[in-house]
């Protein structure tokens, strides 16, 4: 199981793992009909391990309007979703839209999306959520052994995947009638006894997918899958993190790469050391709650920020903006 998915903040966001609880107390409230298979904290039936590495499959069915929405949050795998009908706002990547019938989507584990802004609307929508052993973008895709595509056909898939970032495809009838199907397997499943039904169809699709994205007219950018990407995400995540006692091993590991290759990169985008611009966030967010958050006393704004003490913090506080953080404050108001 990957680690456990941490809250995201970004330009005043907070992205947090999707825990669906708001799918879950809308089918409690009978505004929604779900049909879903999950493991871990996934909604629906329990998978069996006839399927390792499928996380979550299913659908919901909103025939009424709904006032529910999913948050934005990051996916433990690559996440599959489709439209069979309705119109669904959506938003991935910071990129606001609206889908339509017979539309798919594509979101990688490291990428943010919502269902939802802030509703849903009313259609038929599929997901299916497949555990890559991934969370950044230059880490090699391992697919679970079930998959049964050819090496090269396999290859080519995680490639094109891997190497753009378009987000939306238009599909045709084959892949409607496959989500049909898929459908029919998740009604019948008990005890693992679609389980071969499920992995037969999944398999299927990833060949229309296939059949579908490498059309030519995809652009491929290796440079998506440099380790510099994956630094770039670690560092905008950071700030939501900041009370934690990091070390540069510990930041190293989070971003998925070795100490002297997250210093070269963060030195690149950031001129700074991992280390010193970990140091200039915690100060540059406390300032940010000293303005914004006057009920917050010195201690606990030092305390979210991640300083050893609030004698450590005015210190290091006066010492940089020339006046104590309530001075500060004072002269903010």
């Amino acid at each position: 199981m990957l680690e456990k998915i941490q809250p995201y903040k970004e330009e005043a966001i907070v992205y947090h793992a999707d825990t669906c609880l708001s799918l879950t107390d809308a089918v409690r409230r009978n505004k929604v009909e779900l049909k879903a298979l999950g493991r871990f904290t996934y909604p629906g039936d329990r998978l069996d391990e006839d399927t390792i590495g499928l996380n979550s499959i299913g659908y919901w069915n909103a025939s009424i309007p709904q006032d529910w929405g999913l948050d934005w949050h990051r996916n433990e795998g690559i996440e599959f979703q489709f439209l069979e009908s309705g119109s669904m706002p959506y938003g991935q990547e910071g990129k606001e839209m609206v889908l339509m019938p017979n539309y798919l989507t594509v979101i990688r584990p490291w990428e943010v999306h919502r269902v939802g802004n802030p509703t849903i609307g009313m259609g038929k929508f599929f997901w299916f959520i497949i555990d890559l052993g991934v969370r950044r973008p230059h880490e090699e895709w391992v697919w679970p052994d079930w998959i049964t595509l050819t090496s090269k056909d396999l290859c080519r898939l995680t490639t094109i995947l891997r190497q753009n970032e378009k987000t939306t495809w238009k599909t045709d009838d084959k892949i409607l009638d496959c989500f049909k199907n898929i459908e029919q397997a998740i009604k019948t499943y008990k005890k693992g006894n679609s389980a071969s039904k499920l992995r037969v169809l999944i398999n299927y699709l990833l060949v229309l997918m296939l059949e579908l994205l490498d059309t030519g007219d995809v652009i491929l950018n290796e440079s998506l899958t440099d380790s510099s990407r994956s630094v770039a995400y670690f560092l905008k995540e950071l700030d939501s993190d900041l009370s934690k006692d990091w070390t540069i091993k510990s930041m190293a590991n989070s971003a998925g790469v070795g100490v002297t290759r997250l210093t070269h990169h963060c030195k690149k985008l950031t001129n700074l050391t991992p280390m010193k611009y970990l140091f200039l966030r915690r100060l540059e967010v406390a300032k940010t709650i000293l303005k914004e958050n006057k009920e917050f006393t010195v201690s606990e704004i030092a305390y979210k920020c991640g300083f050893s003490s609030s004698q450590y913090f005015s210190t290091i506080f006066k010492k940089y903006e020339k006046c104590t953080p309530k001075e500060y404050q004072q002269k903010i108001k």
